[in-house]
């Protein structure tokens, strides 16, 4: 009887041990998981072009290949972007003393007469010891051998930063290479009663996530369309560039508006001066394509792709938002998706319950 009552208590005991444990390993290794969690899914967005490709070439050659186009792409595109930023930013040094100016005279002068704000003048000359100030007043080094820690805790985070940058191609290649083995085992592994049914919605949820995938493709040409047309129709030079820019970038939720309102205010601020009505054009034009993005593309295109209605297009992004802050924002939509899969079936299973059916409750309601 002892032993009955004390080995419930004890198994009970040995689990919530046991879970605790495991939570804590696993946010002990998150820093060694990350990369692989990092190289699955990308091995998981490559995989269909590498499926492609390995039936005209072996599997290898066409991970080498896949790898190759984009580091190309990656290259091409820094050669074409840099020298533009280069220029920019020259541009921008060029402009500072007409962007003081304004400050001192108009803004500042401004703001003083008609509030209680007091803001001091700025001069070029005085921005070097600005900075040094403000390096002072924040960080607050002692001696020598301080900012030497800080430049080496800096150097190491960065050489950290550099390995999982080599890390996680090869983490990728491996996961590439035996994908369809590995999904394989993990097929076999499932109980046999359950196998087909737990397939199935495993490849609903991938038919999902590839939807969202070519419609999130969609919406980011589409919006950097709609983006650099209205900037070429307003006159500005980097129009073009800034547009598909914001729209590659807003696969991030409000970064490619971000981006590229604040790229095209300094664009415009070099190239019109203080124009206030091609300013006003520019935002004008961003407000559009922000408009167009929240509430034409993304509901239509995303949610139809992964079967979600625009209400729930638009509350799983805010919930992300609320629950995970940035990167909630950014998982939300194929999150979503999966869970929606889920649901279905759920729902489905559901309904074929007695409890759905009303049949115990009937059962009940005869014997009285």
């Amino acid at each position: 009887m002892i032993h009955q009552s004390i080995d419930p208590f004890f198994r009970r005991l040995f689990i919530v041990v046991a879970i605790v444990i495991a939570l804590v390993m696993l946010h002990l290794m998150m820093p060694v998981i990350i990369p692989f969690l990092c190289a699955f899914v990308l091995a998981y967005l490559f995989n269909p072009l590498v499926k492609k490709l390995s039936k005209y070439i072996r599997r290898w050659m066409a991970i080498l290949v896949v790898y190759a186009t984009i580091t190309i792409g990656m290259v091409i595109l820094l050669w074409w972007l840099v020298p533009t930023l280069w220029r920019q930013m020259q541009a921008a040094w060029e402009y500072l003393p007409q962007i003081l100016s304004w400050y001192n005279n108009v803004a500042r002068e401004w703001i003083v007469n008609y509030t209680r704000i007091q803001l001091p003048p700025l001069e070029v000359k005085g921005f070097s010891e600005t900075l040094v100030e403000y390096m002072q007043t924040n960080y607050k080094f002692a001696d020598a051998s301080s900012v030497m820690t800080q430049i080496l805790a800096s150097g190491m985070s960065f050489i950290n930063s550099a390995g999982l940058i080599v890390l996680v191609p090869i983490l990728t290649f491996y996961f590439l290479f035996n994908w369809d083995q590995r999904l394989l085992s993990w097929k076999m592994a499932i109980p046999a009663a359950y196998s087909k049914k737990v397939v199935g919605i495993a490849q609903e949820c991938d038919r999902a996530l590839m939807a969202f995938i070519k419609g999130q493709l969609l919406v980011m040409v589409l919006l950097g369309i709609i983006y650099a047309v209205q900037l070429q129709l307003i006159g500005l030079e980097l129009g073009l560039i800034i547009g598909m820019t914001a729209g590659i970038a807003s696969f991030v939720p409000y970064l490619g508006f971000g981006l590229g309102f604040i790229a095209s205010i300094v664009a415009g601020l070099f190239q019109f001066g203080l124009d206030w009505f091609h300013l006003s054009l520019i935002v004008g034009a961003f407000l559009v394509g922000q408009a167009a993005e929240g509430y034409v593309l993304q509901p239509l295109l995303l949610g139809d792709k992964i079967g979600l209605s625009p209400l729930w297009v638009i509350f799983a992004v805010l919930a992300g938002a609320g629950l995970l802050g940035f990167v909630g924002m950014l998982i939300a939509l194929p999150v979503s998706a999966v869970l929606n899969v889920l649901f279905i079936h759920l729902y489905a299973h559901y309904r074929t319950t007695d409890f759905y059916k009303g049949r115990k409750q009937l059962d009940l309601f005869e014997r009285k």
